[in-house]
């Protein structure tokens, strides 16, 4: 068995999440790449100056900050196991000197939809001669409840609890939360679940949302439907994250302090909600200057 796979199988037993251990495995493999491009076999023989090589040529590269940072991750991760295994005795990789520090006030801008264009998606996906009532509920699911595509896919009709009109997500590593849902939301998924919804061949399936191919939606399908309503609507841009960054930037304009807009949207951290969020669009600073 090879580093890498020895290192999948660690990561495995410790109980890492399938979609990290395979993030973290491809990072290793990219830098595995690298080193044998500068001549290095050995991939056990840890050096720091191979990590800072590494970043600078990822930073030469154009790579994003966010990018190059989880892939510092990743290595650390590597580290810790050569240590673990006494494969090396030095640890050459820590976050707090590797990772790129981003200066205050230069965090990127997200993306998000301005209210013009909310009320402008809403109105049409009323239209069924133009939106099926399917894709009228993927919209609103995520406008009004900021899911990742992962988690829209992934979610069940057990996940749905009416009495309380609460939705159970599960997230990133298995972490689950609960959204509330708005009442109109609610009462669109049970015309979904009673009229569209039964004339598929796949409406035993546990899954609320179904194509015609397969039992659940797949995220490419999601993708695929938004970009047709981006044409027909004559938006630039029209993606999953985008209403995600609406979400959380729509409840924060509106004063939800941010500790509720993080438990919301299923980060990890304060910090990620703060990062991303906490910088306003470029829209909002133009209106804001306008105001002087």
């Amino acid at each position: 068995m090879n580093p890498i796979e020895e290192f999948e199988q660690y990561l495995v037993e410790n109980g890492i999440a399938p979609k990290t251990i395979a993030s973290y495995v491809g990072d290793v493999k990219g830098f595995c790449v690298f080193l044998q491009g500068m001549g290095v076999e050995q991939l056990t023989d840890l050096k720091r100056f191979y990590v800072s090589s590494y970043k600078s040529h990822l930073m030469e590269n154009k790579y994003s900050v966010a990018t190059i940072n989880k892939k510092i991750n990743s290595l650390q991760a590597f580290n810790l196991f050569l240590i673990d295994r006494k494969l090396t005795t030095e640890q050459v990789v820590t976050l707090r000197k590797d990772r790129i520090k981003v200066a205050a006030g230069s965090e990127g801008e997200v993306e998000v939809f301005s209210e013009q264009e909310v009320n402008q998606l809403l109105f049409f996906v009323q239209d069924r001669s133009k939106v099926s009532l399917r894709n009228h509920l993927i919209v609103w699911l995520l406008l009004y409840t900021g899911v990742r595509v992962s988690e829209l896919c992934g979610i069940q009709l057990g996940d749905l609890d009416y009495l309380t009109n609460t939705l159970r997500v599960t997230g990133k590593g298995g972490k689950y939360r609960e959204i509330p849902l708005r009442p109109d939301l609610v009462d669109l998924i049970k015309e979904y679940i009673r009229s569209e919804r039964q004339e598929n061949k796949h409406k035993d399936s546990s899954y609320l949302l179904l194509s015609q191919r397969a039992e659940k939606m797949h995220k490419d399908a999601v993708n695929t439907l938004l970009e047709g309503l981006e044409k027909q609507l004559g938006y630039k841009q029209l993606y999953p994250h985008k209403f995600r960054h609406t979400f959380c930037s729509r409840l924060l304009k509106k004063g939800v302090p941010l500790t509720t807009v993080s438990k919301l949207a299923g980060h990890a951290h304060i910090q990620t909600t703060a990062h991303y969020y906490i910088n306003t669009s470029r829209q909002d600073k133009e209106q804001a200057v306008a105001l002087l």
